[in-house]
């Protein structure tokens, strides 16, 4: 076994690398950005290297950077995490070739899966089920509709070599498939610097499947049971769970074995991920899962794997890195409980989930789950990577207990003034279709209504107390700390011997204003009535914890910088007082589109003098790895656009300005 290793990516992976790593015994290895300087991955290493300005093209996805610091710092091994260089078979060749060991896929493996035409055309040969569709080298707009007119509509336009959603497009009908592919082809070459594309059969109620499998230099290939990953946002993953929901165990038979013969047939080593599309229309069904790609490397999702076996999967990586034999046979290998993951991304789901960046001031996690992560409390989410920030993963006996579990854990979540979906994902998990196992892709999409955080009288009850109790304290200029009547300075501010303390609290929670009437209780334990008469809610206010509670509603709470915050089941409001005459339509009132946070422009799709209707995308803005749309904030006309395609703009910046229809 080899002494040390570097890892040669960022984030939460690299912490997970380090982790078995540092169990085994071996030396730990970062490289980093100028942006990730005080990153978690930096500080749990045993020595870290920079390696370049923080764009991602100049540092971390620069081999030749990633090569010499493994040399200077005597590194035996290298592994490539995922994303970046993982599936880089130029980069693995040059790592063997330093004389290093290289912990991933083969690269002629690699290589095979890694053009999706080329590799669907193997799978074929090898006798794994593909999906019906279209991967020719005739490229022409008239061959490739009538292949998807042959094929009949829906159909799906995906690049060769895609990946994250892009170059991607859904067609429903004949008329609309020249402008789609237009569309995707000019997205392919943007993306990946190639606009080939292929012609896949849409499936209407799809599931994506995917299967782990492990492969040895030795010749053997198991597998570790599937994986469900059907909840999605703009092909994003969400929420991951193994095994999969409605999975028989003929169909489980034959969905691994066909995985495990995809894998053989690239004479695959490592850890990797067969990913099946299954039409769930009739539940799933052996001769209705389809191959759709290969992943050669390590998956984001390989926790939920893990819990259910038992197997450390980066241990294994290791091991079959130095040329030892998968340590399980696969009789051997078990599956217990079930397993879910969420991811836990920096964004705002109310306002179009848009990615967040900036300080985690207030970053409070659950304790008693698994928690991958690479970031902390005072650390920055940056605007140059990737929007997760962390992982939560639960093991339970039974889905039911697994989804309550991580329920529970995302409602747990306090995080500020960065933005999450750990609300959103709350929800989601105490969906009734997700919790009767009715999942597929669209789910989100179609329920996305009901997914939203909806105003809710408690909440704001809560938020008027709370201001209610920081202005009498202010008032009376008294510590917030445990007191009674009784203790002379700390007592003024909550007894009174006229009678209760009334007021009229006007206060904009989460951006919406709310105005209740607040009336101090007699009874000594520290609480307001919010409202009137019957309909009046008794809050409970505490300081230590910091909680607001009605009835069995329970509120966290806390001053974060300037801010005054309340938590709600994994959505995090700020709460402020507001002028009793403050009109207006908001932040977007005035028509201007502002940067979410530092950028580039990509598209314009609207142009000066448009009409448009509110929804319609006015300007496109990439930041994080992902595009982003504004869209008009009512229905008006374009008035001016002040950026052009390719520049670069910063955090709020006006990129756009819609005015109202007179």
């Amino acid at each position: 076994m080899f002494k040390s290793v570097l890892v040669a990516n960022r984030g939460e992976i690299a912490c997970r690398v380090f982790r078995t790593a540092k169990r085994m015994g071996i030396r730990t290895i970062a490289v980093y950005s100028e942006a990730d300087a005080e990153a978690l991955h930096v500080r749990e290493a045993d020595e870290a290297i920079l390696i370049g300005p923080a764009p991602a093209r100049e540092s971390y996805l620069v081999a030749e950077k990633v090569l010499a610091a493994a040399k200077q710092a005597g590194a035996e091994a290298i592994h490539p995490g995922y994303g970046f260089l993982s599936e880089n078979a130029e980069f693995a060749e040059a790592v063997v070739a330093a004389g290093m060991i290289w912990i991933g896929a083969p690269p002629a493996s690699i290589r095979a899966m890694g053009l999706k035409d080329a590799a669907k055309k193997l799978m074929v040969e090898a006798g794994v089920p593909v999906t019906p569709g279209y991967m020719g080298e005739d490229q022409s707009p008239e061959r490739l509709k009538s292949e998807a007119d042959a094929i009949g509509y829906p159909v799906l336009i995906k690049a060769v070599a895609g990946g994250g959603g892009k170059g991607m497009r859904r067609v429903d009908a004949a008329d609309a498939f020249l402008d789609a592919l237009a569309s995707c082809q000019r997205e392919a070459a943007s993306s990946f610097g190639d606009d080939r594309v292929l012609i896949e059969k849409y499936i209407l109620s799809p599931r994506h499947i995917e299967v782990q499998v492990f492969g040895d230099s030795h010749g053997e290939v198991v597998h570790l049971y599937e994986r469900d990953c059907s909840l999605q946002r703009r092909h994003q993953k969400v929420i991951e769970e193994a095994p999969a929901p409605g999975m028989d165990a003929a169909t489980r038979e034959a969905v691994t074995s066909a995985a495990v013969k995809a894998a053989k047939a690239v004479n695959y080593v490592g850890a990797g991920t067969i990913e099946f599309i299954a039409d769930a229309s009739e539940g799933l069904k052996a001769d209705r899962i389809w191959f759709m790609e290969m992943n050669t490397r390590l998956q984001v999702e390989h926790p939920v794997t893990e819990s259910i076996t038992g197997v450390d999967l980066v241990e294994w990586q290791f091991r079959a890195a130095a040329g030892e034999p998968v340590p399980l046979k696969q009789a051997d290998i078990p599956m217990n409980g079930w397993a879910m993951e969420a991811r836990l991304y920096a964004e705002d789901p109310s306002n179009g989930f848009l990615p967040s960046i900036g300080k985690l001031e207030h970053f409070v996690l659950p304790d008693d789950i698994r928690i991958d992560t690479g970031v902390f409390e005072g650390g920055e989410v940056s605007q140059f990577y990737d929007p997760m920030i962390a992982k939560l993963i639960v093991h339970e006996e039974t889905r039911e207990q697994a989804a309550e579990a991580l329920a529970d854990a995302c409602a747990e979540v306090e995080v500020w003034p960065v933005r999450t979906n750990a609300g959103f994902m709350n929800r989601l998990l105490r969906h009734q279709r997700f919790l009767t196992g009715e999942v597929d892709t669209g789910l989100i999409a179609t329920e996305a209504d009901t997914l939203m955080l909806a105003p809710d009288d408690v909440r704001e009850a809560a938020a008027v107390a709370l201001l209610a109790e920081e202005r009498m304290y202010e008032n009376q200029q008294v510590t917030r700390e445990p007191f009674t009547p009784w203790d002379g300075e700390k007592g003024v501010g909550g007894f009174r011997l006229n009678g209760r303390r009334r007021s009229v609290i006007h206060a904009t929670v989460g951006g919406e204003r709310v105005a209740r009437n607040a009336l101090s209780a007699m009874s000594g334990d520290w609480s307001w009535l919010v409202g009137e008469g019957d309909d009046a809610l008794k809050v409970q206010v505490s300081y230590h914890p910091n909680e607001l509670v009605i009835g069995e509603r329970h509120f966290a709470y806390a001053a974060v910088g300037d801010d005054t915050v309340i938590f709600d089941r994994g959505d995090a409001l700020s709460v402020a007082p507001a002028k009793a005459a403050q009109g207006g339509a908001g932040p977007a009132s005035d028509g201007a589109l502002r940067a979410p946070m530092p950028g580039k422009i990509v598209a314009t799709p609207a142009k000066a003098g448009d009409v448009v209707t509110k929804g319609q995308p006015i300007i496109v803005l990439e930041a994080m790895k992902m595009e982003h749309a504004l869209t008009a904030p009512f229905d008006g006309v374009v008035g001016e656009i002040g950026y052009a395609v390719g520049d670069q703009v910063g955090a709020d910046a006006v990129l756009a300005k819609v005015e109202a229809n007179a």
